[in-house]
């Protein structure tokens, strides 16, 4: 009885799990909107914004992981599948709101921008969110030295950037926000950069959160490793091989040394865990070969990781800085993952003679299937 009863929970919290895991799969998640800075001749300023404006419309806000959480998500749904001259239209009613939310200010003092648009993409895969560009205009003050930026809270996080301005000194600017942070006030000649301990935090947590939550398919690649054998050693091989291999391919991408496109690397990524969950079925222990392959597909991963810090970008004052803060932030979250496997599921029944059969093999299943599409869906739906 008292086996039964443990083979139940484990069931319930497998199946939890898949209901949870396929949920997040086909929800749009709501990323960080990216906003550029930068001065243009007659002394005005632009910011364009590279948002999902649909969620934006439809009252979306940060408070939901993704769209789908929303009461909201069936207008949202509507306005996915529309037309761009549709959302264009929606955009000019809603703009008064969007700019009245809008912070920018000038040394302290608060702009009105005198005009905004949005630029949004023809339909496509209706199961990808659409990235818009809302480009927002306006007149700089006179004699204006800083500049700050605060997305609205009920907007999400927001990445904010300044180009390199055109003179040596200097050196541009990134900066990871919550929403509704005001960034610090960034000098508009020379873009002061991040001193050490805000470059620290600020990529520690971009690192972190593209793990956890956003990094679903780097978090079944991990619970793949994991399943293999909750063992220490052969998990020890296997995650060092991986972080090794993503270290030298996220440093290589962000110096422009290797450069390979999304729509080749992504469907690898995918593979890769195609590969890892198919392996946990056909072996119970670790064969010499997979930490080499391991290490291979650690070098398609720390491209996709590249991908993500390149769209945030690192200036030259802060380029080794941010590149570290970064990858321990991935290192944490794919530790963080590692615990919450241990003790949800390693603890209590790794020792079990069952654990392969009614744990490792199921949940390997799961995500061998789970792969499969989205190497198709990267493949053929893009």
């Amino acid at each position: 009885m008292k086996t039964q009863f443990k083979f139940t929970s484990v069931l319930l919290s497998v199946m939890l799990f898949c209901v949870t895991v396929l949920n997040v799969a086909y929800a749009h998640e709501l990323r960080p909107s990216v906003a550029d800075f930068k001065l243009l001749s007659g002394d005005r300023y632009q910011i364009s914004i590279q948002t999902n404006v649909e969620a934006l419309i439809s009252k979306i806000g940060a408070e939901h992981s993704d769209t789908k959480e929303s009461k909201n998500a069936s207008v949202y749904e509507k306005l996915r599948s529309a037309s761009a001259a549709k959302i264009i239209v929606k955009f000019e009613s809603f703009k008064p709101i969007f700019l009245s939310e809008l912070e920018i200010s000038f040394d302290g003092v608060r702009d009105v921008p005198l005009e905004a648009k949005v630029f949004v993409p023809n339909v496509g895969d209706i199961d990808i969110a659409r990235d818009s560009i809302i480009v927002v205009t306006g007149k700089l003050p006179t004699g204006a030295t800083k500049f700050q930026w605060l997305w609205p809270q009920k907007y999400g996080a927001s990445i904010i950037r300044l180009d390199e301005l055109e003179n040596e000194l200097s050196e541009g600017y990134a900066a990871f926000l919550r929403g509704g942070v005001k960034s610090d006030p960034i000098l508009l000649e020379g873009a002061k950069p991040l001193n050490f301990l805000q470059t620290v935090k600020a990529y520690l947590e971009v690192g972190f959160t593209h793990i956890i939550p956003k990094g679903l398919d780097h978090i079944l690649f991990v619970v793949g490793l994991f399943l293999l054998s909750v063992k220490l050693r052969p998990l020890l091989w296997q995650i060092t091989a991986f972080t090794i291999a993503h270290t030298v391919t996220l440093a290589l991408g962000m110096l422009e040394v290797v450069t390979i496109s999304p729509s080749i690397v992504e469907p690898l990524i995918a593979a890769s865990i195609v590969y890892v969950a198919v392996e946990n079925i056909m072996t119970d222990k670790l064969q010499k070969w997979r930490p080499f392959i391991v290490f291979c597909f650690g070098l398609l991963h720390g491209l996709g990781f590249a991908g993500v810090l390149a769209s945030i970008g690192l200036n030259s004052g802060s380029f080794v800085t941010g590149l570290i803060s970064f990858n321990v932030g991935v290192e944490l979250g794919q530790l963080a993952i590692i615990v919450i496997c241990y003790f949800t599921v390693g603890y209590w029944f790794g020792s079990k003679t069952w654990y392969r059969k009614y744990i490792s093999i199921p949940a390997s299943l799961f995500i061998a299937v789970i792969a499969i599409w989205w190497v198709y869906e990267r493949v053929f739906m893009v």
